[in-house]
């Protein structure tokens, strides 16, 4: 069922670079409408499998990277709308393509573990795939402001200067993702000690249970990725950070987000290959 929304994507993608290259209305209008249809289409998919699995398919890597490549298209789409700016989709599409080809390829079995049947674990997954759609706009936003920065500086007023937001409107779209996703960031992670605990109790001879710790890559570059934010939040509040630094901070930490997300995910952790 996750190839259609794929095939939207791709032709969503290839209209958005044509749009870009172009700037044809036309070709815009038709990328935007070839994401609103693959998102629907992709939230019946979804539909489908909460209905099957009796909630969000959230457990285990492939069903997250599928709700997390939902959430990211959905949460383009309302900037988009809200902003009626189509240039950054040339840069969010590849990440929604490249991460939808996983759940397209290898579609992911529930795991109807005790311990994934709590709320917490359902808030806990939730909240952090929230955090990551709005952190992955933070850093395609902060991506997209270094790339014009440094042609102003180079005083080649080229295609990015023709094509994307000011500066100063790039700036403060990234602050804004960026403190969405910080708190949700922060409640994914604190609910997820408390599912620990739960799970503990619960089931506590399972060995994805006893392998929760910071001994867990998955648990260890999580928190990572949160201290990496949470120093750029503290930068702008306390130290007036703006600008080329936020930019950076959000790219490397989503560049942890998504080293997170899926190769640890898929390959090295031992508590969450659920």
């Amino acid at each position: 069922m996750n190839i259609v929304p794929l095939v939207l994507y791709v032709g969503a993608l290839v209209a958005y670079v044509l749009h870009f290259a172009r700037r044809d209305p036309a070709v815009g209008r038709a990328a935007t409408t070839l994401l609103v249809a693959g998102a629907l289409t992709h939230t019946f998919v979804i539909g489908m499998q909460t209905v099957q699995s009796g909630h969000i398919p959230v457990a285990g890597a492939t069903p997250a990277i599928s709700t997390f490549v939902w959430l990211l298209a959905l949460a383009y789409l309302y900037t988009e709308m809200t902003t009626d700016e189509r240039a950054m989709g040339v840069f969010i599409l590849p990440l929604i393509v490249g991460l939808q080809v996983i759940p397209a390829v290898h579609p992911g079995v529930e795991d109807r573990a005790a311990v994934l049947q709590s709320p917490w674990f359902g808030v806990h997954v939730s909240s952090l795939l929230f955090g990551y759609a709005s952190l992955a706009l933070g850093c395609v936003i902060g991506l997209t402001y270094v790339l014009l920065f440094k042609e102003i500086k180079a005083k080649h007023l080229g295609v990015f200067y023709a094509r994307l937001p000011s500066l100063q409107v790039l700036d403060v779209m990234n602050r804004r993702a960026i403190v969405v996703g910080w708190i949700f960031l922060t409640v994914g992670i604190i609910v997820g000690g408390i599912w620990a605990e739960q799970a503990r109790i619960i089931d506590p001879h399972d060995p994805r249970v006893q392998a929760m710790s910071l001994a867990d890559p998955k648990i260890l570059v999580a928190l990572i990725s949160w201290a990496v934010y949470s120093f750029e939040m503290v930068a702008m509040r306390l130290a007036g950070w703006r600008g080329r630094r936020t930019a950076w901070l959000s790219i490397i930490g989503f560049a942890i987000v998504l080293f997170n997300l899926v190769p640890i995910s898929l390959f090295l952790t031992r508590s969450h290959n659920f």
